[in-house]
């Protein structure tokens, strides 16, 4: 009993069991954790949305998020009604005119594309291209079952929303019994857990959303069609930090050079380089201060080992969770001095 006593009493080494415990808990519910992720973003975005409300408005949590919840469901019928069919059809129109394209006399007699294409042949795309395919078809499959967890996250995080004081109120219950100590330790974590990795996670897909509006822009200017395909992967990729510019450069700058050659190409090159640094210098400091000033090579090892770990959405949560981390140990970032 002497030992459970300075177990608890010690908070250091009580904390690091409680860490390891959440984390092997967590490890084992791998299989849902797209719901779980889902369903804590969703919850967190609608639950700022409600204190914000609520700074001006004395309204009841269900008052203010139904209404939301119910837009957002029209919203999702009317896109899949009337302009998901369009998307597609836009899609399948651009690929046949980068296909048409690349078959053109224009490419074939062109000796500066000619050493692109024989330096391509070389990277095996052939081969890369038909693991792509496989994916595709595998996540098309798929969909079925990511439009099921959508749906029953969306619906978890309406029901915690419009009763969040009563969940807050029941999780207090805990901090009373026989184990108070470990609920209030699960309590910090959760706490520091939401103010580091809800806060970066939002951030990130507001700048997502700034950058895809802005990419946009640049594309109707530069008369780039099919530009709500462009847009879809634009936003999904902006949500990996760093590595999400440079992948969908690759895709833009094709694009770009079938519709106008190079000309258009650098003009593409220009427009990503300036809203990059607005991203870096404007965006970045602005929404997240100073917890996420990594530098790029620790970003990149981190997306790397996340990606191993956790799939593709290691590749969205790998920052934050880092960044969760670096706050448990107490480790306060800044901007790194030359």
């Amino acid at each position: 009993m002497k030992a459970y006593q300075n177990f608890v009493a010690n908070r250091s080494l009580r904390r690091m069991v409680v860490l390891l415990f959440c984390i092997v808990l967590i490890w084992f519910m791998r299989s849902i954790m797209s719901t779980v992720l889902l369903t804590f973003i969703f919850t967190f975005l609608s639950i700022s949305l409600i204190r914000w409300v609520q700074k001006y408005l004395k309204w009841s949590p269900f008052w203010i998020i139904t209404p939301i919840y119910l837009i957002i469901v029209g919203l999702v019928y009317l896109v899949a009604t009337h302009y998901i069919p369009s998307i597609v059809d836009s899609t399948v129109i651009l690929g046949k005119k980068v296909f048409h394209f690349y078959n053109s006399s224009q490419v074939q007699h062109n000796p500066n594309i000619s050493v692109l294409v024989d330096w391509l042949k070389t990277l095996k795309l052939d081969e890369q291209l038909k693991t792509g395919v496989t994916q595709i078809v595998h996540y098309v499959t798929s969909i079925g079952a990511m439009g099921v967890t959508l749906v029953i996250s969306f619906l978890l995080s309406y029901f915690y929303s419009f009763e969040a004081d009563r969940m807050n109120a029941f999780g207090r219950m805990f901090k009373n019994g026989r184990f108070s100590w470990f609920f209030e330790d699960v309590q910090y974590f959760a706490q520091t857990f939401v103010n580091t990795f809800g806060v970066v996670l939002e951030a990130q897909l507001i700048i997502a959303f700034i950058n895809t509006i802005l990419t946009s822009i640049v594309l109707i200017a530069l008369k780039i069609p099919s530009v709500p395909s462009l847009a879809i992967m634009i936003f999904l990729l902006s949500l990996i930090p760093v590595a999400g510019v440079i992948v969908s450069l690759v895709p833009l700058s094709i694009v770009a050079y079938t519709v106008g050659g190079f000309r258009v190409m650098v003009y593409i090159w220009i427009a990503i380089a300036l809203i990059h640094c607005l991203e870096t210098y404007v965006l970045n400091p602005k929404l997240m201060s100073s917890r996420t000033h990594l530098p790029i090579f620790v970003t990149f090892i981190i997306l790397l080992i996340s990606e191993k770990l956790l799939g593709t959405w290691g590749l969205i949560v790998g920052i934050p969770i880092f960044t969760f981390f670096l706050d448990i140990m107490g480790i306060r970032q800044g901007k790194v001095k030359k």
